[in-house]
């Protein structure tokens, strides 16, 4: 899973570093976000899902939104508001 790397951010902040960091980690496996078939998300707080919404429609191209899951759990770590697992498929050369 990946985590925020600043967890002194606050939930559309951390979902904007997690997703930043899935995009860059993409890239480096040959694929993109355009590519990505499904997300699990697991929040400390579900009320926040508004703000998590936020940060994805800015990081995944409206054409190609994956399916998501948004799971509540207790706990991820002091000040972790999400952790993201995600899968994707690699891009084919044409």
């Amino acid at each position: 899973g990946i985590v925020p790397e600043d967890t002194s951010l606050d939930m559309s902040g951390q979902a904007d570093d997690v997703l930043g960091q899935l995009s860059r980690l993409l890239e480096t496996l040959g694929s993109n976000m355009a590519n990505v078939l499904q997300v699990t998300i697991f929040m400390t707080d579900l009320s926040e899902k508004a703000a998590f919404n936020a940060a994805w429609k800015s990081h995944f191209p409206a054409a190609h939104l994956p399916a998501r899951a948004a799971v509540g759990v207790a706990d991820l770590g002091p000040k972790v508001k999400l952790e993201m697992t995600a899968i994707a498929a690699r891009s084919t050369s044409t």
